[in-house]
């Protein structure tokens, strides 16, 4: 009889695929980014459609954005940081592993 592995286990057992790995880390950015847009607009009482209006796009653009369900562009992140009344800063973080 074989012992069922953990979620954590499997979670583990997969991201020691690069591929895996990177689809995960991006997965996690979007994710990041969305929650960060959710809390401004929601910060500064607007709805997504009002965040839509303001930046001439549409409610479910928005709804995309905030799921991490999208890979925004700086271009599109410019527009978001100008219709709340923010900036967008880039900047790159700790060295990870890059193997090779």
């Amino acid at each position: 009889m074989s012992k069922r592995k953990t979620w954590g286990e499997l979670r583990q057992r997969r991201l020691e695929k690069p591929a895996a790995r990177a689809g995960y880390q991006h997965a996690q950015l979007a994710y990041e980014l969305g929650r960060q847009v959710r809390e401004l607009r929601e910060a500064r009482g607007l709805s997504q459609r009002e965040l839509a209006e303001r930046m001439h796009t549409t409610q479910s653009v928005i709804a995309r954005l905030e799921g991490g369900g999208s890979k925004p562009s700086i271009s599109t992140l410019e527009r978001v940081a100008k219709a709340l009344g923010t900036s967008v800063d880039i900047r790159f973080g700790s060295p990870v592993a890059a193997g090779y």
